[in-house]
């Protein structure tokens, strides 16, 4: 696989909306298109580590993420409920606000962290994995240039995200980024419930 083919995989994967994509767009609306690029790049660095261990071929610990999938689902579960609670009860333009994304480091961090704990963002990358497997024997530079290209097709759907959602912002009041807050932190409540129900159902 190429680096082209690196970026087609990062774009497939970043681009259908989820908790993430739904956490990026209500911190663009709601604090400014930087923290949404930031909300992003976190997410496509998450995507570039889940690459980097499909490229290199780490098949022990490709097989222990899916193995794990109970407690990872069960993590990223309670995250999202804990995002989608204090989205709900933030005010728009106040400390509270400011509070809950205290900085663009928090920003990067907790999209990281979410995409690492996202058992559709594993399960993707082991499938990509047993593919390079059984395509072709892939040189260090080739598998760097593979990882490189998901980085780069990932964080290309979250600048154009952002982009857009942030063009928007503008058109929006107090009022209505009130009700974003409440409705994005709704649908990654929801999210998090869904993840815990998996986890649930896994485990009986």
């Amino acid at each position: 696989m190429s680096m082209w083919s690196g970026v087609i995989v990062g774009l497939s994967i970043a681009a259908p909306v989820g908790p993430i994509g739904v956490l990026c767009m209500k911190r663009t609306i709601t604090q400014g298109r930087r923290y949404g690029i930031l909300s992003g790049l976190g997410a496509a660095s998450a995507d570039a580590v889940y690459g980097l261990i499909a490229a290199i071929g780490f098949t022990a610990l490709t097989n222990i993420l899916v193995d794990q999938q109970l407690w990872i689902r069960i993590i990223g579960g309670l995250f999202l409920l804990y995002l989608g609670y204090q989205s709900i009860r933030a005010v728009p333009g106040g400390g509270r606000e400011l509070q809950l994304n205290n900085g663009l480091t928090k920003a990067y961090l907790t999209t990281f962290f979410l995409t690492l704990t996202n058992p559709m963002t594993i399960l993707s990358f082991a499938a990509i994995f047993a593919g390079i497997q059984h395509t072709a024997e892939a040189t260090t530079v080739d598998s760097l240039l593979l990882v490189a290209g998901i980085f780069v097709g990932s964080m290309l759907w979250w600048l154009f995200l952002a982009t857009i959602v942030g063009t928007l912002r503008q058109t929006f009041n107090h009022s209505i980024m009130r009700w974003i807050n409440v409705l994005s932190g709704l649908v990654l409540f929801g999210f998090g419930v869904w993840s815990l129900l998996s986890a649930i159902r896994m485990g009986v």
